[in-house]
């Protein structure tokens, strides 16, 4: 059976053109839409999948408004042979849950994923501009049942398997997969190539196949509002807090940077301070029938990811805002922590000790390295035995993918990259109905540029939490709670995903969220390969501060620098007593990585870039004339204000 190919790929609106609707939510029909940037990468990644398999035949899908035919022509122009997009107004208010549903059913009505001995592969990109989420190649996977891996950056296809480079924190993963199988891709893989002349001239002659739902057999009640088990209640601006910057004067390195040690010992400018409004509790409206949809789902699940025989602190962080939602619940709500490894008994304690009631553990020496099938399937199985009705994990690279899975299999939605988890209601005024209690989900979206407030309305209502936002609970030792061993029932296709090798540096993500000053470059940086940064950072350890040096995504694109240490919306999040950043433009997503440090400081040659108007202090100079001064007057003491121990 010959190779087939098939790219998933979104249009997606520039989120500089998106405006807010009159109902509070976000209005893209007036906004200039592009290929998703993710997308193109994995346009390409097929592409040198088939020219590695001449046979292999290139498809192109999508689901959206007529409008996307543009971008799928393009895609035949780059040398893809097909395309389709499903196409329906009822489709209209999917959430990924849905979408992922849909794109499955397209593809089965194509002829994929129907359970027989199938040759192809689907690749996509990791996640969308618009949402962010990265959860539809995991939930279009789980819909077909077959393996995959996220986060990657090169692919092969070697005797039948593909042989793939994942993407984790503090490194990466060699990982083997069978046919067939979903891939994701960063990036940080090969640039998307333009269209050819040849190209251009074949898509303008090809058409692009569009089906409607009843095309593909799709219900309506499994699509559109009434099909997803997540809504958008309300989305906002999100409005800086910080203070106007203090820019550094003088002629000359030696004069700015003195002008900042002046600047940071007299101190940053203040906002004034407006006295919090007491939120009211809100008075129920006549009339309104009160409806508890958790159907007896009770109590908050959290999972444990373990990183080289230790609880990631992610996965800690989880447990501060899931005690809290527990405190908002009723009364006797439990915190439920699921570890799963190889000989981890001992590691209970500490999940305890920062907040579990009980700790399920399920111990396997297979599965010692985290593998997303068999991990999904222990969840589902957790989950039925448990029937939470929160369940939270980390947005780490792993669960990012594992969630979405996971939400497939219990017929649930997920919500990404949450930056505020709370307890509340929700008014459904058609129907007079007042759901409480609701978990209300925040996170940023469209490039960071907007905070939505995400639903759920079936148990386990599923979150990610964005690493680095929540505190890690402090230890009490005194607390106590049950640990009891879970033994799951597992099958041989939940390990048919090989992991060839696992590589993880030294520094990166635990050293970014303990130091207290961090120095990141960026573009500007690459000419001498952020040697001055790391010199930067090398002389305050020197001087007895905790310092680590990071990057900015380009830096990382340019092969400088580990995944691990890259700062940003795609990287880590980060809120140091001190953050320098040189080099860097000051991106919307670089800027939601690191707008809760304390102080910021921020050195570029070019006075308009938009780091300024996200920092408290600011050099307008070159880095390479910059830094050696600020390097020389911390060998001579200078701490940036902090106290050396």
């Amino acid at each position: 059976m010959a190779l087939t190919i098939i790219s998933l790929m979104k249009q997606v609106p520039l989120p500089s053109e998106m405006r807010m609707g009159d109902d509070g939510l976000m209005d893209r029909t007036k906004a200039k839409s592009i290929i998703n940037i993710d997308c193109g990468y994995a346009l390409e990644a097929g592409i040198q999948m088939k020219n590695d398999n001449p046979d292999a035949k290139l498809i192109v899908c999508s689901m959206g408004p007529p409008s996307f035919v543009v971008s799928l022509k393009k895609a035949i122009s780059m040398g893809y042979d097909e395309a389709y997009l499903l196409s329906d107004r009822k489709l209209g208010g999917s959430d990924t849950y849905a979408t992922g549903l849909a794109i499955a059913t397209m593809l089965k009505h194509l002829g994929f994923g129907k359970g027989l001995n199938e040759d192809f592969i689907i690749v996509a990109g990791r996640q969308t501009s618009d949402g962010d989420t990265a959860h539809v190649p995991s939930q279009v996977a789980e819909n077909l049942g077959i393996p995959q891996a996220t986060f990657i950056e090169v692919a092969s296809l070697t005797d039948g398997y593909i042989v793939a480079k994942r993407i984790i924190e503090g490194g990466y993963q060699m990982m083997k997969l069978p046919l067939p199988c979903t891939l994701s891709f960063t990036p940080t893989g090969i640039d998307p190539r333009r269209p050819s002349l040849s190209g251009a001239v074949k898509a303008r002659k090809s058409e692009v196949k569009v089906f409607n739902i009843t095309d593909i057999n799709l219900s309506d009640k499994m699509i559109g509002l009434s099909g997803s088990p997540t809504i958008v209640a309300k989305v906002a601006n999100i409005v800086s807090e910080r203070a106007p910057i203090k820019m550094c004067e003088g002629h000359g390195e030696v004069e700015l940077v003195a002008s900042l040690i002046e600047n940071i010992k007299s101190g940053k400018n203040t906002i004034e301070v407006k006295e919090k409004k007491v939120k009211k509790e809100k008075k129920k409206p006549e009339g309104f029938e009160d409806v508890d949809f958790r159907k007896g789902a009770s109590g908050i699940l959290t999972w444990a990811e373990v990183v080289n025989g230790k609880i990631s602190r992610p996965s800690l962080e989880l447990l501060t805002p899931a005690r809290d939602l527990a405190k908002d619940l009723d009364e006797g709500t439990k915190v439920v922590t699921l570890i799963i490894g190889n000989g981890i008994d001992d590691l209970a304690k500490e999940l305890i000790a920062s907040g579990s009631d009980e700790v399920i553990v399920v111990n396997d020496e297979r599965l010692e390295e985290y593998r997303i099938l068999p991990f999904a399937s222990i969840f589902a199985q957790v989950i039925k035995d448990k029937n939470p009705e929160i369940a939270l994990f980390a947005a780490t690279t792993a669960g990012r993918e594992l969630a979405p899975r996971i939400g497939v299999k219990v017929d649930g939605g997920v919500t990404a990259d949450c930056t505020a988890l709370e307890i509340g209601e929700h008014y459904d005024r058609k129907k007079k109905i007042r759901y409480y209690p609701i978990l209300e989900s925040r996170r940023p979206t469209y490039g960071e540029s907007k905070l939505a407030t995400i639903l759920g309305f079936v148990c386990p209502q599923i979150s990610t939490a964005r690493a680095g936002t929540f505190e890690v609970p402090t230890l009490d030792e005194s607390r106590e709670g049950i640990v009891t061993s879970f033994t799951p029932k597992l099958i041989e296709d939940d390990f048919v995903t090989e992991i060839i090798q696992t590589v993880r540096g030294e520094g990166g993500l635990q050293n970014l969220f303990e130091a207290d000053i961090i120095i990141t470059g960026g573009r500007g940086t690459v000419s001498d390969e952020m040697q001055l940064v790391k010199d930067l950072a090398a002389a305050l350890n020197k001087q007895g501060v905790n310092a680590e040096w990071a990057v900015s995504r380009p830096v990382v694109d340019e092969g400088l620098a580990e995944y691990a240490r890259q700062v940003g919306q795609t990287g880590k999040t980060v809120r140091p007593k001190i953050y320098i950043a040189v080099g860097v433009s000051g991106a919307v997503q670089h800027i939601a990585g690191m707008k809760e440090s304390e102080t910021i400081i921020a050195i570029n040659h070019n006075a308009k870039e938009t780091i300024f108007a996200n920092s408290d202090f600011g050099i307008v100079g070159d880095y390479e004339d910059v830094l050696p001064e600020l390097i020389a007057k911390v060998n001579d003491g200078f701490t940036f204000g902090l106290e050396v121990k």
